[in-house]
């Protein structure tokens, strides 16, 4: 079973070096009463994006949370 909590936490700090993503906050990992999967992207200046990550694999959910961000 892959981590995808943990996986968020990393890739988060990966972008945080970049130029294009320097100014995320964070990207948290939810599983929602309904067992739906979502990651949630923060940025510093208020701005966030929701983002339906279930069934996703963790390589798959990367995948995701950069199109997504793009």
């Amino acid at each position: 079973m892959e981590d995808k909590n943990l996986i968020c936490e990393e890739l988060a700090k990966l972008l945080k070096l970049t130029r294009n993503q320097s100014d995320l906050k964070a990207l948290r990992y939810e599983i929602l009463d309904n067992g739906e999967e979502i990651v949630t992207v923060e940025w510093e200046g208020g701005g966030r994006k929701v983002i339906g990550v279930s069934m996703d694999s963790g390589t798959a959910m990367i995948r995701d949370i950069m199109r997504a961000i793009d």
